[in-house]
């Protein structure tokens, strides 16, 4: 095995506390009331619906800036928030500003003196160089849904983040904190790593508290791979 790719959103960060501070604040300087956990709980909800429209072919391609954006607006409209341009931009910018968990970045310093690394995410290019670079995280390359035009779970982004590696399937291995991302991966020949992130929904998490049958190899969290793999 020769390359980890890695799923970004709720594997690598916490989206959610992230962005739950990040709005509080918001709205405190702003003087704007809004139940901001509700509205970040029913933002990430909309990620999968906006993402399957364009897999679908119902809208053309957009990124996942426009697809947030998109989503936004209509949230707005719930939450009877009325946001200036200014706002929605950088309400959307709080997602490539993310905090990511802790042992992230300990177990990435490790990994990549033994295997060439690379988030595999639906979110774009920009948004993922940026949650790297906010994050002081050190990857080989970005891989974006975005440089295959197509969402997980579509094989392109699978199969072509392998190519790119210049690696066969079963030479790459994806990490991810959701079995349904892992066991798209493996029906495409990928290995696979499961660890939890058992607060990622808060209080409303419902499902991936362990790996389902078929995932490759479970973990507790990204330092306990690094040590599995530096056995291996």
């Amino acid at each position: 095995m020769r390359a980890l790719l890695f799923d970004t959103f709720g594997t690598l960060f916490d989206w959610r506390t992230s962005l739950i501070d990040a709005l509080g604040a918001f709205g405190e300087r702003r003087g704007v009331a809004c139940d901001w956990p509700a509205l970040v709980d029913a933002w990430r909800g909309a990620y999968v619906p906006s993402m399957d429209r364009v897999r679908r072919g119902e809208i053309a391609w957009r990124n996942l800036d426009a697809l947030h954006a998109e989503s936004l607006d209509a949230l707005a409209e719930r939450f009877d928030l009325t946001l200036s341009p200014e706002d929605r931009a950088w309400i959307v910018g709080r997602w490539h500003e993310l905090e990511p968990w802790p042992d992230v970045r300990p177990a990435l310093e490790r990994l990549r003196d033994t295997h060439r690394l690379a988030p595999l995410s639906n979110g774009g290019v920009a948004l993922l160089v940026d949650l790297a670079r906010h994050a002081d995280l050190r990857f080989d390359t970005i891989m974006s849904a975005e440089t295959f035009r197509h969402y997980k779970p579509d094989p392109e982004t699978y199969l072509g983040a392998a190519a790119l590696f210049g690696c066969a399937p079963h030479e790459a291995m994806l990490v991810a904190a959701h079995n349904d991302d892992l066991l798209a991966a493996a029906s495409h020949g990928l290995r696979t790593a499961f660890v939890p992130r058992t607060s990622e929904y808060g209080p409303h998490q419902d499902r991936d508290f362990s790996a389902d049958d078929g995932i490759d190899v479970a973990v507790r969290d990204l330092v306990e791979l690094a040590d599995a793999l530096q056995r291996a």
